[in-house]
């Protein structure tokens, strides 16, 4: 990337500025409900380490690791978020490891849910097998898979960017966004294929799941209950892929929302912004923190302690 095609990337993001009360507004907006999702989501989290019952089970370990992906990826997402208002440019060697974690642990979020669907798949289907199949280390291992696919996917635009790129790029400042670190066309084209291969073969594992699911609710006849909240699960889960979905046709969709309203491109990108950062980020507690009844049943009661002891 030669000196000018990497002013023209910084200056472009930079037209689009906001007043001083419209900033601190959505600023104010987007810490509020970043620490809220926060809390809620750390909550979860401490609740799953005072039990056993949580720890050793390995469909909530897949749960909980969701849930620490999604805290990390919403801090870098709000931290990325600010100091576009604060600094509006950043040093590039820091913008680049913010975004190197953000895409690990956007591409994190749909691998976990292709794999709790499948757990849910096994426990329906072939219970008698599921403890066997599904235990605590195999958990820990498919975690490990899953971080490792990442890697496979955002390691390579790393080292184009080290063999491509000249030095003086990571000691100067930049508009922190992935566009105008990783925009080489080996790493474009090696994204929207990764991006593809992921989603189609994502897509086809709650498919199948879901239909193995159907198939056996209806061979019990729908009695069991076990069965149809599974079958909603893997529904939720669907939804959750469709959220987690826009930040990969971020780009896109967004050029095409500015090109319908230019007029209002700062709200285009501050609407935008919270529909494929900050929602996907809320539907995690619901799934499993609202609809689990044991996970339900001890959130309230830690809830409750947690207020009992503030009392005086």
């Amino acid at each position: 990337m030669n000196s000018s095609s990497h002013d023209y990337n910084v200056s472009s993001n930079l037209t689009y500025r906001d007043s001083v009360n419209s900033a601190v507004v959505k600023n104010m907006i987007i810490l509020a409900l970043g620490l809220t999702i926060s809390y809620i989501n750390g909550t979860l989290v401490r609740t799953f380490t005072k039990h056993q019952i949580f720890y050793t089970n390995p469909r909530y370990i897949l749960f909980i690791h969701l849930v620490l992906n999604d805290m990390i990826q919403l801090n870098l997402a709000i931290s990325v978020f600010i100091f576009s208002y604060v600094f509006r440019t950043i040093n590039a060697s820091f913008c680049c490891f913010i975004i190197t974690f953000a895409v690990f642990t956007t591409i994190n979020t749909p691998l976990n849910l292709a794999v709790m669907a499948v757990e849910c798949y096994i426990a329906v289907c072939f219970p008698l097998r599921h403890t066997e199949l599904c235990t605590v280390k195999r958990a820990y291992i498919v975690i490990g898979c899953i971080w490792a696919l990442s890697a496979v996917s955002i390691l390579p635009d790393i080292f184009i960017i080290l063999a491509t790129e000249p030095e003086w790029l990571f000691y100067s400042t930049i508009f922190c966004e992935r566009d105008n670190l990783f925009h080489h066309p080996v790493s474009l084209k090696k994204r929207d294929v990764s991006y593809l291969l992921y989603l189609t073969v994502i897509w086809l594992v709650l498919l199948y799941t879901y239909i193995r699911i159907f198939s056996a609710a209806k061979t019990v006849h729908s009695v069991d209950g076990s069965v149809k909240k599974a079958r909603n699960t893997i529904l939720l889960h669907g939804f959750q892929l469709l959220l987690s979905m826009m930040a990969y046709i971020a780009s896109p969709l967004k050029n095409v929302l500015l090109s319908w309203f230019p007029e209002h491109a700062i709200q285009v990108f501050f609407i935008w912004y919270i529909i494929s950062q900050i929602l996907p980020r809320f539907v995690s507690p619901i799934v499993y923190g609202l609809r689990d009844k044991t996970f339900k049943q001890h959130l309230r009661k830690h809830i409750l302690c947690t207020m009992g002891a503030k009392k005086p």
